[in-house]
């Protein structure tokens, strides 16, 4: 949680810090937290703030692709600020299809996310990785679940709280075929 959280502000691309709340609720989130092998973080301020609390031992691989959805003019702003702007209320209308001004398209926003996921896959396989944690943003996350989890839900479904996540758990043949995740749960 960032200070723009707080007052819940469009935030995607926007590299604000931790504020105090975000950075004791991560604390209280450590201890179940189970250790891994490497971490992949977002690059923004508040993914590697996040991935140093949990895991300050650990290697820190940075990630572009597991940005959050650029909001483009929206960032920053809340729905009250928002809410008569007409192209605020067409991307709320549908989300799926109408790109923020100067913000990004869902389908840009999955396609970025996917590149992402293939160079973790590639670097768990080439490294013999067994346990990874990706610290990333609510977006970023359920789409991820949308793809591999087994209990298939939308996009939307999906709850994300802040300092909160999913563990995902496949069998070694399972994520080498691409297979969806045998296990989820949340954290």
């Amino acid at each position: 949680m960032t200070k723009e959280n707080e007052r819940s502000a469009y935030i995607g691309w926007t590299d604000s810090p931790l504020s105090v709340k975000g950075k004791r609720d991560i604390k209280r989130l450590k201890p179940l937290i189970d250790d891994v092998d490497i971490v992949f973080s977002s690059p923004l301020r508040r993914c590697v703030q996040t991935a140093a609390l949990l895991f300050p031992e650990h290697e820190m691989i940075k990630v572009h692709s597991f940005k959050e959805i650029h909001f483009g003019a929206f960032e920053g702003k809340t729905y009250e600020q928002l809410k008569e702007d007409s192209n605020y209320q067409r991307w709320m209308a549908q989300p799926f299809t109408v790109r923020p001004p100067k913000g990004e398209t869902f389908v840009e926003f999955s396609n970025r996310i996917q590149k992402g996921w293939q160079f973790v896959r590639q670097k768990m396989i080439t490294l013999q990785l067994t346990s990874i944690a990706i610290v990333t943003h609510g977006g970023v996350i359920r789409y991820l679940l949308s793809l591999f989890a087994s209990n298939r839900q939308s996009f939307f479904t999906w709850s994300i709280p802040f300092a909160g996540g999913y563990r995902l758990i496949w069998t070694r043949g399972q994520f080498l075929q691409h297979k969806q995740a045998e296990s989820v749960k949340s954290i």
